[in-house]
């Protein structure tokens, strides 16, 4: 038998046998029924739950993420077919990457289970590999197709600090989470003036009480700025030149006049 001459030669002859393509053609069908399962109908709401407990799957009897779970109440039902839910339209699916290593078909069937119940499908993934790049980048597609929420932990104690950090937040506003907006002009200008590197809040304060208005700070010279207390030479060239940076680049600009404390006195 003649020996191949390259990997490439090697591969090709593989690529032409029966386990080959017996392999590749499970893959390709245990995807297509992963997006299967995704399309169609509508979102199917799970059942009420009932109470403030997580629902929990008996397949999940003695996951050690279960001890962590300890600010919300946890119960198994067996009629439920995620691992978790935790709460009416919101479930999740356990796996850690060592397991999916060795059975790497069982998330798939999964999510047939699965079909498209809940809203917010969550697939909760404990990194227990040291080289977990290349299963996450599988589970990454996967989620993408499945419309999952992939959400990673590095131990069972982050991982049932997550499926109960669900249930709280089961019925709270998003708005809860969101960036407050302030209305009131003197903290934003606070805020603004924070921006500049080594400007804190006291700084900012001193500023606007010492000089009243945020156009009387541009225009003053470094020397009035370096003598407000707790400033100081550094802080004030540092922002004395930050206010008077140009808008462009030099290459850029015309006859026009550029820089903040210009464009104020114009």
């Amino acid at each position: 038998m003649e020996r191949p001459t390259s990997l490439a030669s090697a591969f090709s002859k593989l690529k032409k046998t029966d386990i080959y393509e017996t392999v590749h053609s499970e893959a390709e069908k245990a995807l297509l029924e992963a997006e299967a399962s995704t399309s169609g109908s509508a979102p199917v709401l799970s059942k009420p739950s009932g109470s403030n407990s997580v629902l929990v799957s008996p397949k999940q009897r003695g996951n050690p993420l279960l001890k962590s779970i300890s600010n919300v109440p946890w119960e198994y039902d067996e009629s439920i077919v995620p691992d978790y839910v935790m709460g009416r339209t919101t479930c999740a699916l356990f796996l850690s990457l060592r397991y999916h290593n060795l059975k790497p078909d069982y998330i798939n069937e999964r999510l047939k289970q699965l079909g498209k119940q809940y809203d917010l499908r969550v697939l909760l993934v404990q990194v227990d590999l040291k080289e977990p790049h290349t299963p996450l980048k599988h589970l990454t597609r996967v989620c993408l197709l499945a419309d999952l929420t992939l959400m990673l932990a590095w131990s069972p104690e982050e991982a049932g600090r997550i499926i109960e950090t669900y249930k709280i937040f089961e019925h709270k506003p998003p708005d809860l989470i969101m960036e407050r907006q302030e209305s009131d002009p003197h903290v934003k200008l606070v805020n603004a003036l924070t921006c500049i590197r080594s400007v804190n809040k006291t700084d900012a304060t001193t500023l606007l009480s010492t000089f009243g208005s945020l156009g009387k700070i541009i225009n003053a010279s470094q020397d009035s700025l370096g003598l407000c207390p707790g400033l100081g030479p550094q802080k004030a060239s540092r922002l004395y030149k930050t206010l008077h940076l140009p808008f462009l680049k030099k290459g850029k600009v015309t006859k026009r006049k550029v820089g903040i404390a210009k464009f104020l006195k114009d």
